[in-house]
């Protein structure tokens, strides 16, 4: 199986039906061309672009597992760029990040607001990062249920269970008390890249890559 079995176009750029740039590699074999994201999976890195949804979910979540099958003691790099989205399909990227071998390092670049921010935090720790003009956003799940009004406090208790368990684990990622999380997400709380950094959503803010000599 090869690496562009598992190529990932960024869905916005799928749904806009953007031109995807192509790299050309020749070796001893012949001349081979790769889409620029699996070009990019070769390295271990892959792109979480977009709304958080159960498509991309399943991109990534397969991308995760098959760069584990392929190297598990070598780190994963996961791009951010992210306005946020379910927050099922965003727990089922957090929990592979969890379960696989290889440490996953974050890296925001544009904005992790939502589900987003969520992700990123949940990096290896040492290992979460963001460029310097990055945007984060934290803030409680959202309910959009209709339904019989007998339905809608069954509904009401998952969305509460739902951000007790969120908020749970932002506290365990961030080192922050449950009371400040509750507190802070209750609205939407955003923070710079430096302002993240104070908060414990990542650890470092990368001005630029440092090539080793």
């Amino acid at each position: 199986m090869t690496h562009n079995s598992f190529s990932q176009f960024p869905p916005d750029i799928q749904a806009a039906g953007g031109l995807v740039p192509m790299v050309v590699e020749q070796s001893a074999r012949g001349e081979r061309s790769y889409d620029i994201y699996s070009r990019l999976l070769k390295e271990r890195v892959i792109f979480l672009v977009g709304q958080v949804e159960d498509y991309m979910a399943n991109l990534v979540v397969a991308q995760l597992l098959f760069l584990e099958s392929e190297n598990p003691d070598k780190d994963i790099h996961l791009y951010i760029n992210s306005p946020g989205g379910s927050v099922t399909a965003g727990m089922a990227i957090y929990d592979t990040m969890q379960f696989i071998k290889p440490h996953v390092s974050t890296l925001c670049i544009g904005q992790a607001c939502s589900m987003g921010s969520f992700l990123l935090a949940g990096g290896e720790a040492g290992k979460r990062f963001a460029l310097p003009h990055a945007r984060m956003m934290i803030h409680q799940p959202l309910g959009g249920f209709q339904g019989q009004a007998s339905d809608f406090e069954i509904h009401a208790r998952e969305i509460l269970n739902i951000r007790e368990k969120l908020n749970a684990i932002l506290a365990q990622h961030t080192g922050q008390s449950l009371d400040v999380i509750a507190r802070d997400t209750d609205r939407d709380r955003f923070m710079s890249a430096s302002e993240s950094v104070e908060y414990g959503l990542i650890d470092k803010v990368l001005d630029r890559r440092v090539v080793a000599e």
